[in-house]
């Protein structure tokens, strides 16, 4: 049995290493605007969401309001609860997949990770399209520009991102900052009206409220607490991306779990209990959002900054992809279930292939769906509800193992919080099932496969390389270099300069075409090579086609096959022009012999570059 936990193993962070990087990594506050966006912006759809299920029972239905979002802030609390958890016991990020692979197996490991994977590129896509479809409802004129709109917002965010996690989250604090307070301040002002100061934005708009339902079934509930919980999308950005959070990483990156669940749930509950005090009804065009600020702060220019703000906030709430999604990346990367570029860091701490492919099928998803977020949606949350359920119940076991102070009840919560996040996901892919979210069903698995190929390919790779025992000690064997040559030049006398530092023996080899214009210059070449005199000889490699790379490629393999024992490099001596435009007036006939040699023997290749 594991030894109990101590408060160090709960609280790290005090003997963390100094972080070289911290300029470059997130604080508590930073981290909130990078990393949280997402779960800030599901207050403009979550409530909505609850609603809009809810009212096919009328307005006895929409009674119901108020406790399913208590139910969903419940959950809330009891995620936030996990996940810092998670923060202490996994401190190098990964989320529920770091979780699943310490105590639920490979396998449900990769599960968690494709889920999370998918959830994240989707939450772009959904992210970008919701944010312009709010500017295209204020200016009705750039409808027909949407999907152009939604690839200009990706380049933007994703420029920002490359240029690193802290640029990013600096540039996203004001409009955060914005967004809770216009919330926060719309809930208070809500709170001391007795009645709606404005209907005016949902004048003349068509009730979505179904007639003549007086009664609610608990099936109609757990619908709209599965709807509901598309708001808890993000809560596990934080826990995913701890390393990018300065040291001590794990006390900032619960400290920013914490704030968010906390304003998370306040605005989540303070704009239900606004629903209930106004009697708020959906309609058609206009979201619940809307209705509560213009019923809070009137159809002035404060509604138009509540407006402004969450198109804003929507838009960058991709922002935690970018966050999140490249650190899970470089895991599964260092696990051997993705190429090893993913794992690569640039100076400004930036997974930058991460950033880039995240964009580019974000960009696919976009041009797919036509910047339509209505076709996107149902996709959406599926994912993520995979994770939590994943990462909790593997808590429980992480508990039954490590035991430690109050283990039990960690145990429960954790155990209550799977089986809640467990039926929610059930539902929410029954009832979106046919919308499109057999895609996500049929998608999981496919990644999953993809994975588990790539971890194969790595082991037959490791295999042949021997890697993890020790191998033979370094031996000298004979060193023939060969050297490609077609004319008498200064590169032809650098490269016969390199070769002989280098090799034992040195050729010089040119390919002999039957064309006589290319017999003449053949004959000129092994004459001015004899005046010349270098010291190396000059072998005539006959080719009847009007191939370059095949008859060095025979002539290699023959040379292999013959001295088992000699090792064959072929240096290929290529001119480099000063200016970059000047490269496209090359022939390009090294890099045809090189990529030959390469893909046809086992010698080595040598590219030797003469900048002219």
């Amino acid at each position: 049995m594991s030894a109990p936990t101590t408060e160090k193993d709960v609280l790290p962070g005090a003997d963390e290493p100094p972080d070289t990087g911290a300029r470059h990594k997130l604080t508590a506050v930073t981290g909130l605007a990078a990393l949280s966006l997402d779960a800030m912006a599901s207050v403009a759809y979550g409530p909505e969401a609850i609603v809009l299920v809810l009212a096919a029972a009328g307005g006895y239905g929409l009674g119901f309001t108020l406790p399913v979002t208590l139910a969903i802030a419940g959950l809330l609390a009891v995620l936030v609860a996990s996940y810092r958890q998670v923060i202490a016991a996994f401190p190098d990020g990964g989320g529920s997949y770091a979780v699943a692979k310490a105590h639920l197996g490979r396998r449900t490991s990769l599960v968690a990770a494709g889920s999370l994977v998918l959830d994240y590129v989707l939450n772009v896509a959904v992210a970008v399209t919701a944010g312009v479809a709010a500017l295209t409802s204020a200016f009705p004129g750039l409808y027909g520009d949407r999907l152009w709109i939604c690839l200009a917002v990706l380049v933007l965010i994703t420029g920002v991102n490359l240029r690193g996690i802290v640029d990013s989250a600096r540039a996203f604090i004001v409009p955060t900052a914005v967004f809770i307070g216009a919330i926060l301040v719309l809930i208070a002002v809500g709170l001391f009206r007795d009645a709606p100061v404005s209907t005016a934005a949902s004048a003349g708009h068509a009730s979505v409220l179904a007639d003549d339902a007086t009664t609610v079934g608990a099936l109609l509930l757990l619908k709209a607490f599965a709807s509901g919980c598309s708001a808890l999308t993000g809560v596990e950005a934080i826990a995913n991306a701890v390393p990018s959070f300065r040291a001590p990483a794990a006390r900032r990156a619960m400290r920013a779990e914490v704030a968010l669940g906390a304003l998370l749930g306040v605005m989540l509950i303070g704009l239900s209990v606004l629903i209930s005090r106004f009697g708020l009804q959906p309609v058609e065009g206009v979201t619940v959002l809307a209705q509560l600020a213009d019923a809070s702060l009137g159809h002035n220019g404060a509604f138009y900054v509540v407006q402004f703000a969450t198109m804003v906030l929507l838009a960058l709430s991709a922002n935690t992809s970018f966050g999140g999604l490249p650190v899970l990346l470089k895991l599964l990367a260092r696990d051997n279930y993705l190429p090893h570029v993913f794992g690569l860091k640039a100076d400004r701490q930036v997974h930058r292939h991460g950033v880039v492919w995240l964009a580019v099928v974000s960009a696919g998803l976009l041009v797919l769906s036509g910047g339509d977020t209505n076709t996107l949606v149902p996709l959406f949350a599926i994912g993520v509800f995979v994770g939590f359920t994943t990462a909790q119940t593997g808590m429980v076991l992480h508990w039954r193992r490590e035991r430690g102070r109050r283990w039990a009840a960690k145990a429960v919560l954790n155990g209550l919080g799977a089986v809640l996040t467990g039926v929610s996901a059930v539902v929410v892919t029954a009832t979106k099932f046919h919308d499109g979210a057999w895609l996500i069903v049929i998608a999981l698995p496919v990644l999953v496969l993809a994975f588990e190929a790539v971890h194969r390919a790595y082991g037959r790779i490791g295999e042949r390389l021997g890697v993890g025992r020790i191998p033979e000690p370094p031996h000298r064997e004979r060193s023939l270099v060969l050297v490609p040559v077609s004319s008498l030049t200064r590169l032809t006398s650098e490269a016969l300069t390199a070769a002989v530092s280098l090799g034992d023996e040195v050729r010089a080899v040119t390919v002999c075409h039957p064309d006589p214009e290319d017999v003449a210059a053949t004959e000129a070449l092994a004459r001015d090579w004899a005046l010349w005199d270098p010291g190396v000889p000059l072998v005539r490699l006959p080719s009847e086609r009007r191939s370059l790379g095949r008859p060095i490629t025979a002539y290699v393999r023959d040379l292999e096959a013959d001295g088992p024992g000699t090792r064959v490099t072929v240096l290929v001596p290529e001119a480099e022009p000063e200016h970059l435009w000047q490269r496209a007036l090359q022939n390009q006939r090294g890099a045809v012999v090189a990529h030959a040699v390469r893909r046809d023997t086992n010698a080595v290749v040598c590219r030797l570059r003469f900048r002219c």
